[in-house]
């Protein structure tokens, strides 16, 4: 084939690539948010939701409110608001783009390392088409994963260009000056490049050692024994100060949120044993993607079964070792596996997931090279073997096509989520846990009260369960029984705001105003930037006579929240009763505009308009309280005491 028939060939393959991840992850357009993080991204984040803003921006460079330090991954959630507000679709299709860029920039990437276009494009399909690839596209929270990505193929693109500038001359050498000025450009642009990365998900601080490897093969700059230049590790120095900083950064933000969980939860010994029986699940994954789930949680795996899977990696490591001089497509691949997962193999434990299926969006292209290249090698000089084998990668390419498009339809939202994650883990403690949420927040308790006694059944001290509870409880007006389950979980957690918010409306229900304004001001110390707790502060405060502090607590939630209806109503309030008219009107507008179906802010706004001689907005907006809340007896009061002033002024 010429040249530009080559040419033509690559791009057509690029097109159709892109075009299959698209089609594949469509359904993914008509899924929701689901309540796993994506409140805390998206839904329920006032920095993200409003768009862009000075706070907001500086908010997003400085927070580490989900654990990890990521500001351009916050800055493409606001971008995303900017341009969709919440409509979800929006939010979706910019994670398709993503990912179909990251396959297409994979396929160029292999081919203009290698040269081998066939390969490159099998193994950028199986990553683009696989069924573990959908909680990385179809969840929206996890952004990061496919942002981070794109950012990782423009790194090693560049350092492809670099290394290429370089014309397999020692790192640094003397150079022409052209050449040297392209040098400098691209390895500027890799550095940039990575930072970009570790902004967007840290988990990218694998880069540095995954460069060597490229290094080893195919850009073959690496030779082991007595040829090695240490040169080439001199230049990564720069990506491993980044990766210092990123991960430190990263350590210090989970271990002060609480994230990072804790020796006797997860003991050393059993996260010592889940490491190779994690890395061979994920390898059986890739091949055989069955049972796929939003949540794994951990399992007690028998002596044999640690040692079976020890064994297993010794041996493949062995194999690939072996071979690394005839075949380094073999050791690259096995290490780029193995050393890409690190990061999440549970060493250090965030969260209490045993593996997750985004934790391979990376990792697995090293699979895929192992297995593409090793049997087009096994296959050289067999035509019929080696049409046997295309056809049998496309037939594999459909299959899991046709698997990611069902799992994606999980997606659709939470209570599908979690119901298709039980149907696979009955005993998933998470599943049940965000299914009661999701029940709680559609007021149907009686399911969400089941689902917390089958959770309390796995895990008793959980504290999620204990804190669910007691927001049932306090449904059910039985106050002391939310406080002793708020209690619960406080002991079992203790370094949570959440815990403490539910604890305080707790108190404020039973009228102990006093200790709710104690565990608010708890929850603040723990998250400052949490306007519920802000917001109940200035009501405990409110209600003990403290004006002044209470009116600072209200500010100060609408400083962090000012979709907050209820503060905007409770602030009107205050401002009444200090006779500053215009800015309690003001306050009340402001709260009917955020939630309509506010009753209260309803009758409130029609007081104050009746007070100005505006009864027939008045009276709509007080019809509108008795319509939302028919037991507002103060409401319906109004609405007659309107109503007769009305007809006396008609002269009726």
């Amino acid at each position: 084939m010429t040249e530009s028939g080559t040419r033509r060939t690559k791009w057509v393959l690029c097109a159709l690539l892109g075009v299959a991840a698209l089609a594949v992850f469509a359904p993914a357009l008509r899924c929701g948010f689901v309540n796993f993080d994506d409140p805390d991204y998206v839904t329920e984040n006032w920095h993200v939701r409003h768009g862009f803003n000075g706070p907001g921006v500086w908010w997003d460079f400085t927070s580490v409110a989900t654990y990890y330090w990521h500001p351009v991954t916050w800055l493409s959630h606001t971008l995303d608001c900017q341009l969709y507000g919440l409509e979800p679709a929006g939010h979706h299709l910019t994670s398709l783009l993503l990912h179909a860029a990251n396959a297409v920039l994979l396929l160029l990437l292999l081919n203009r390392l290698t040269g081998a276009q066939g390969r490159s494009a099998i193994v950028a399909a199986m990553f683009a088409l696989h069924p573990l690839r959908v909680e990385s596209v179809v969840w929206v929270a996890e952004r990061k994963d496919v942002l981070s990505v794109f950012f990782w193929m423009l790194t090693v693109g560049a350092y492809v260009r670099y290394a290429e500038e370089l014309k397999v001359q020692p790192a640094f050498a003397k150079a022409a000056p052209g050449q040297s000025s392209r040098v400098k450009v691209f390895y500027a642009l890799t550095l940039g490049f990575f930072a970009l990365g570790l902004m967007s998900k840290p988990v990218l601080v694998t880069l540095p050692f995954v460069l060597l490897l490229l290094d080893y093969w195919p850009l073959r700059r690496l030779e082991f024994g007595a040829n090695f230049s240490w040169r080439l590790v001199v230049e990564k120095i720069p990506f491993f100060i980044l990766t210092a900083g990123s991960s430190l950064v990263t350590f210090l933000g989970q271990e002060r949120t609480g994230a990072v969980a804790s020796l006797a939860r997860f003991p050393l010994g059993v996260r010592l044993a889940n490491v190779p029986v994690a890395y061979t699940r994920y390898l059986t994954r890739v091949f055989w993607p069955a049972d796929l789930a939003a949540f794994y949680p951990y399992v007690q795996w028998r002596t044999g079964e640690i040692a079976g899977a020890a064994a297993l990696l010794a041996v493949v490591t062995g194999l690939v070792l072996w071979r690394a001089r005839s075949a380094p497509y073999l050791a690259v691949g096995w290490f780029w596996f193995l050393g890409m997962l690190v990061p999440n193999i549970g060493l250090v434990q965030a969260g209490g997931q045993s593996l997750a299926d985004r934790f391979t969006y990376l990792p697995c292209i090293g699979l895929w090279i192992m297995v593409v290249w090793g049997l087009y090698d096994l296959a050289s000089g067999r035509t019929l073997l080696r049409a046997s084998m295309t056809a049998a990668a496309a037939l594999a390419g459909v299959v899991f096509a046709v698997l990611a498009w069902r799992h994606t339809g999980d997606y659709k939202d939470s209570g599908t989520l979690w119901e298709a994650t039980l149907r696979s883990y009955p005993n998933c403690l998470m599943a049940h846990n965000l299914l009661s949420r999701w029940y709680i927040d559609k007021g149907e308790w009686d399911q969400a009260f089941d689902h917390c006694r089958q959770a309390r059944a796995i895990l008793p001290d959980d504290p999620t369960v204990h804190d669910e509870l007691s927001r049932i409880f306090l449904h059910l007006g039985k106050v002391d029984e939310a406080i002793a389950e708020a209690l619960k979980s406080i002991q079992a957690q203790s370094r949570s705001e959440v815990n403490r918010e539910t604890l305080a409306r707790a108190y404020l229900k039973k009228g102990d105003y006093v200790a709710a304004a104690a565990s608010c001001r708890e929850a603040i110390r723990l998250q400052p930037f949490a306007p519920e707790a802000w917001c109940n502060l200035g009501y405990a405060l409110l209600q003990q006579g403290e004006v002044a502090e209470a009116t600072a607590a209200y500010e100060r939630a609408l400083e962090l929240n000012p979709d907050a209806a209820l503060a905007h109503n409770d602030l009107g309030n205050i401002f009444l009763r200090q006779r500053r008219m215009d800015e309690a009107m003001d306050q009340f507008q402001r709260a009917v505009e955020l939630e309509p179906s506010f009753a209260e802010a309803q009758f409130n706004l029609a007081g104050i308009l009746a007070y100005r001689g505006r009864l027939d907005e008045a009276i709509a907006h007080c019809q509108k309280a008795v319509e939302i809340q028919p037991s507002l007896a103060a409401a319906r009061e109004r609405l007659a005491s309107l109503m007769a002033t009305r007809e006396r002024k008609s002269g009726r």
